[in-house]
């Protein structure tokens, strides 16, 4: 006795396996669109408009992170936009400057041309943040009011054969050691700073550590564990690699 709720079998339909005759369309599946960008907040777009009203052309490429507004601005404009950033948005407090190495971590032990692929985390071609950059090195630095709320991000491209910005010490004093220790990680100098010298390492140190292609022993010998321990996403089979100590 058939169950009551239980359908028929229907002969007619094909089984799932079943290939289609060659006369039978295949249906085409279309890609999912690209998500449409979201607006720029309020507050982010007039930030905006005030610094493309001082700034002008020094201004290379925008975007907005979080609801923050983040600027690239051109090297002769990085000064200025630290002066724009204080008088204009009133922007009393420096977090920070530092830098960003854009090239992906040299493979170990392989091709210094190729990133590091021990992990699906780790990138393996140049990709560039939020507003973009025009080469591998830059100078970012974030700024926000204390009375009026609001912040935003500053990049600089660095010119490689140069290798050095504006200094902001002269803005914000509170550049000081910021960049002291953006020349000593990644050699890249502060033109106007009025005191850049050492700030962690020895004098006779060589090199510059937070660059990509600094060699780091503990890289030779045992993978960072941000390479190798990497949480899987949804739905992912779990495996656990054996690092032989």
């Amino acid at each position: 006795m058939t169950d009551a709720l239980e359908p028929a079998a229907n002969e007619s339909e094909p089984a799932a396996n079943e290939l289609p005759d060659e006369g039978d369309e295949i249906p085409i599946v279309e890609p999912d669109p690209e998500p449409e960008p979201e607006p720029m907040p309020e507050a982010a777009a007039k930030l905006l408009a005030q610094l493309e009203k001082e700034l002008k052309d020094g201004i290379v490429e925008t975007g907005h992170t979080f609801g923050d507004l983040v600027v690239r601005v051109a090297p002769e404009s990085w000064r200025k936009a630290a002066e724009v950033a204080r008088d204009k948005l009133e922007c009393d407090y420096l977090s920070f400057v530092s830098g960003i190495d854009w090239m992906p971590a040299p493979k170990v032990g392989g091709d210094d041309t190729e990133g590091d692929t021990s992990a699906p985390a780790q990138p393996t071609e140049t990709t560039y943040g939020v507003a973009g950059s025009d080469g591998r090195f830059q100078v970012f630095a974030r700024v926000s009011s204390t009375t009026r709320h609001h912040g935003v991000t500053l990049k600089v491209d660095v010119d490689e054969d140069a290798f050095s910005v504006a200094s902001w010490v002269s803005v914000y004093p509170g550049a000081d050691w910021h960049e002291r220790e953006c020349w000593e990680m990644f050699g890249i100098g502060f033109d106007g700073h009025p005191g850049m010298r050492h700030l962690y390492l020895p004098a006779e140190f060589e090199g510059h550590p937070l660059r990509k292609d600094f060699p780091l022993l503990s890289r030779e010998i045992k993978p960072w564990p941000g390479l190798v321990d990497v949480e899987p996403m949804p739905g992912e089979e779990v495996t656990q690699e054996v690092i032989p100590e």
